[in-house]
């Protein structure tokens, strides 16, 4: 629409905006500066943080508590069986088909190049180290990489391995998914990968993954689960002699399948172990792959991956100087230590310690290999590491091209989601049909509580007055109110004058903020309407200082919505709270007919909106502008950009957007320009094919005409577009 390009682009609007549109953005988004809210950008982190620590510290004592090895078995128990339904589950036992497809002959040791299928067509490329001297059956090292550039070729990852190698240890680095020849999201034109930082595109992953009930880790997990099939059927092996180290994501694996994997007998991750209080409060959640929702309400945290793997001997390594907390690592040790003490094998856990900062350094791999050798072979071998030579990458790929995606095809992350979600959908479809829309509704309500966390606001709002800006025909009162306790939320509200005692109402809701859709707002005022614009928590003032990088650009809010999930929360049942008390405020207010309160969502406005109208009859009309279509749509698009923080874990397994709309038949419902998950406007056809079980719904309730789908044109206007919203 006309007047929308022009906000877009950031033109000047048309002539009907211009006294708005004039204000600072200072004046309207009051709160910034004031002493008693300087803190008002990082309300949400300190909100959720207060939570967080909250359920970290009952879970401590809980820990703390433990003086049996039967309490420790059932923890041991609660945490695996927690791990695999955060995880979604395994996928089926499928056959390797293994292959090696070259070899290296190296000082002191070989490599093979492998080949394997962790499930069919999705292909593993892995390097295996294997000594040229002692005898055999060797013991076998499963060595998960980190993130850093080159997936198994990296330096710091050859001299790990080369040297275990020469001491007589078998190692296998397999590529994870995003990194090395894995990468998901290859452009063949630019040689390179559509989303370059491999933890992006790990989050763009988990996106996708995190709708369908999954984690990313899922896929992670189970391809190094199968690189451990393949580890131990080689007759060089020795398969009850089998350690897993790593560091960094490689330590996050570790941790993962040590804490999973029984065939596991010695842990070592490496610049990865500390503990959730310690990383929030520090660099906060990494990518989805690094996070299980919802871990921190399961009453789980680092520790727990040490207390699954125990008795057995653990060791976590440790840099003094690294992002990752020391102190966080330093705690968890400690709590380490009790549990192995309550089991009776006190020396079974340790912790090293190196001066430095992040990576596998050489006091860290030296550490390893004395660990290794005590478990192993009965005592610490303390000769010096020998410098390795590293092999170039194109000497240590196993695919002509360098990359599975060209060399070999077959299935990604993204192929197998699609797949996942294609079984779900027909049952999750069947729930809506013509005889049954009152009952799905009940439904719905029971699964949007259940998925979401939607809890009802019951709170006082504490309304504070921030002043008034009078205006051609209207005044804008600046106000907050609370919506729960750590939440205030600034609000502009816009108020006719000269008009009918009692006017309807417009909830406005808009992810660039309150003081965003100037157009909008006053066409809406000049045409008899109050307006109550709000920044919902986490947008506008209350939103954070924007993250940095592709994570940044891709997933804003990614940070604060992460850790809402590990708390069994999610931000689009927080928002709907901020926006039930917008309502409340909005019906007590003496100008406004509270029977006639509209609610209006635009850009991520639309997903909290669309739930709390599920709750909320006041809500009489609903508008969702340049919302997002369904979260079906996620699962065919391979790149989403700004959905991370409209996420609710499960969904897909149970509802999309679309029979949200459908379960409010008959009341009004306008979808305008409905987006897909890349933020661009979708075909009016396409709309209409997502919402076809809700327009049968309109029509069996005879309000077929109350459904509205309009995908508009640059040169409509407002006025036009939004004719009858009145």
């Amino acid at each position: 629409m006309k007047w929308m390009r022009a906000c877009l682009l950031g033109l000047c609007v048309p002539a009907l905006a211009l006294p708005l549109s004039a204000q600072s953005q200072n004046n309207l988004d009051f709160l910034t500066g004031l002493p008693d809210y300087r803190q008002v950008r990082s309300m949400l982190h300190d909100y959720l943080m207060l939570q967080a620590v909250r359920q970290l510290d009952e879970r401590g004592k809980k820990v703390e508590q433990i003086s049996t090895p039967e309490e420790v078995a059932k923890r041991r128990a609660y945490i695996r069986e927690q791990m695999v339904k955060d995880l979604g589950g395994f996928p089926q036992m499928t056959p390797l088909n293994a292959r090696v497809v070259g070899t290296l002959d190296r000082d002191g040791y070989k490599i093979d190049k492998v080949i394997f299928e962790s499930q069919p067509n999705f292909y593993v490329t892995g390097n295996l180290y294997l000594p040229k001297s002692g005898h055999p059956p060797y013991p076998g090292v499963l060595f998960p990489l980190g993130h850093e550039e080159g997936g198994k070729s990296n330096a710091d990852w050859q001299q790990t391995l080369g040297e275990m190698a020469r001491r007589g240890y078998v190692g296998f680095a397999w590529d994870p998914v995003g990194q090395g020849e894995r990468v998901q999201l290859y452009d063949a034109d630019l040689e390179a990968g559509k989303i370059p930082a491999s933890t992006a595109e790990h989050t763009d992953m988990g996106a996708q993954c995190l709708l369908l009930g999954d984690a990313l880790a899922r896929y992670t997990i189970w391809d190094g689960m199968r690189a451990l099939d393949y580890l131990i059927s080689r007759p060089e092996v020795d398969a009850q002699r089998i350690a897993c180290t790593g560091n960094s994501g490689g330590g996050t694996h570790t941790a993962y399948l040590a804490a999973l994997d029984d065939r596991i007998k010695v842990a070592m991750p490496s610049c990865y172990i500390t503990s959730w209080k310690r990383l929030l409060e520090s660099i906060g959640p990494q990518d989805a792959e690094q996070c299980l929702p919802p871990w921190i309400e399961q009453g789980l945290d680092h520790g727990d991956f040490i207390i699954a793997f125990s008795p057995k001997p653990y060791l976590i390594l440790s840099a003094i100087r690294d992002f990752v907390s020391i102190n966080g690592a330093r705690e968890t040790y400690a709590e380490a230590q009790h549990i192995y003490s309550v089991l009776g094998v006190p020396g079974h856990v340790s912790q090293f310690e190196a001066d430095n900062g992040h990576g596998y350094s050489e006091p860290r791999r030296v550490a390893a290999y004395q660990w290794l050798d005590r478990w192993f072979k009965g005592k610490a071998d303390e000769s010096p590491e020998v410098p390795v030579a590293p092999a170039s990458e194109e000497e240590l790929r196993c695919t002509p091209s360098g990359q599975v995606n060209t060399s070999l095809g077959g299935e990604t992350v993204f192929s197998l989601n699609e797949k996942r979600y294609g079984e779900i959908r027909p049952h999750r479809r069947q729930l809506i049909t013509p005889q049954a829309v009152e009952e799905f509704r009940e439904q719905i309500k029971d699964k949007v509580k259940q998925l979401a966390g939607y809890e009802h606001a019951n709170v006082e709002l504490n309304v504070k007055p921030f002043g008034t800006i009078q205006k051609d025909g209207y005044h804008i009162d600046k106000l907050t109110y609370r919506s729960e306790p750590g939440i205030d939320i600034p609000s502009l509200l816009f108020v006719p004058e000269g008009g009918q005692a009692r006017m309807p109402a417009v909830l406005y809701v808009n992810s660039k903020g309150k003081s965003a859709g100037a157009a909008e707002i006053e066409a809406m005022v000049k045409g008899g309407m109050v307006v109550l614009a709000i920044d919902a928590r986490g947008w506008g003032e209350t939103g954070p200082n924007a993250e940095a990088g592709e994570r940044g650009q891709l997933f804003p809010n990614y940070g604060v919505a992460m850790i809402a999930m590990l708390l069994g929360k999610t931000l689009v049942a927080m928002r709907a709270e901020d926006i039930q008390c917008g309502a409340d405020l909005l019906a007590s207010r003496a100008e406004v007919d509270a029977e006639r309160i509209y609610g209006m969502g635009v850009g991520g406005g639309a997903v909290p909106l669309l739930h709390q109208a599920v709750f909320d009859n006041r809500l009489k009309k609903i508008i969702l502008q340049e919302g997002l279509v369904s979260y079906g749509m996620a699962e065919s698009y391979k790149i989403q950009r700004g959905i991370f923080e409209s996420i609710i874990p499960g969904v897909l397994k149970e509802y999309d957007l679309p029979d949200l709309v459908a379960v409010l038949a008959p009341r009004p419902v306008w979808v305008i320009d409905a987006t897909d998950p890349l933020g661009n406007r979708v075909a009016i056809e396409k709309v209409r094919s997502e919402y076809a079980e809700a327009m049968d719904a309109y029509k069996l309730s005879g309000a077929a005409d109350a459904l509205r789908i309009q995908v508009t044109e640059p040169a409509d206007e407002f006025s036009a577009t939004y004719r009858g919203l009145k």
